[in-house]
């Protein structure tokens, strides 16, 4: 069952999102998102958070910060009224998966949720997975090229790994591999990254310096395309 925790000020948003027919979908509605979870009676964490920006008691971008830094991998789907691409690729940057502009059509909503749904049941189980012709296995942190050769990674590169491949295709921010590589973005330079991730290229990309599977998307974060 999905675990969709939406934080709004409007009730009514829970049931104009419950699918139909039912689904394996489980909505919990707060206006604040600790509460939503200590009242959510399960101790496991939702699976999707949708978040209203336009908080009245505090700033929805603080909120995503939070998130990430406790969960850095919890998917973040927010609703704002704020149309400026500044706000948006401040949201993006902060770590979430999408960005819904008020007032929304609440089927497209509905199907962005069913989307993100597929793609984390998609990937939950997989721990080997294909970079171009090698062979990354998650689980056991092994590596091999396409002569089936052992590639050697160290732990940061398999950290950022971990957080990246499981997610084909999401843009994960700059601080959500910041806090998965160190647990503390702010005393880390975002410019480790990139020499992180070209020293991955050189074990991963056919051709190191146009890479096809680890991408930069600039100013806001990095991205798997199998």
């Amino acid at each position: 069952m999905t675990r969709i925790l939406i934080v709004d000020d409007e009730p009514h948003l829970v049931a104009r999102t419950r699918p139909q027919p039912a689904g394996p979908w489980l909505q919990r509605h707060n206006s604040d998102y600790w509460q939503g979870r200590d009242r959510a009676g399960t101790d496991l964490p939702p699976d999707i958070v949708v978040l209203d920006l336009g908080r009245p008691d505090r700033d929805g971008l603080a909120v995503i910060g939070e998130l990430r830094s406790c969960e850095p991998m919890l998917p973040v789907i927010v609703l704002s009224a704020r149309t400026s691409g500044q706000d948006k690729v401040a949201a993006l940057d902060l770590g979430a998966v999408d960005y819904v502009t008020k007032p929304f059509d609440m089927n497209e909503l509905i199907a962005r949720l069913r989307a993100l749904h597929r793609r984390s049941a998609t990937t939950a189980d997989a721990t080997t997975i294909a970079v171009g012709e090698s062979m990354i296995d998650l689980s056991r942190h092994t590596a091999r090229d396409g002569n089936g050769a052992a590639l050697h990674l160290t732990p940061t590169e398999w950290a950022i790994l971990d957080v990246l491949l499981p997610h084909p295709g999401r843009l994960i921010s700059t601080r959500s591999l910041l806090t998965a590589i160190s647990k503390n973005p702010d005393h880390t330079a975002s410019s480790y990254l990139r020499i992180y991730f070209a020293n991955l290229r050189r074990r991963l990309e056919p051709v190191p310096s146009r890479p096809r599977y680890l991408l930069t998307e600039p100013g806001m974060g990095y991205r798997f395309e199998p």
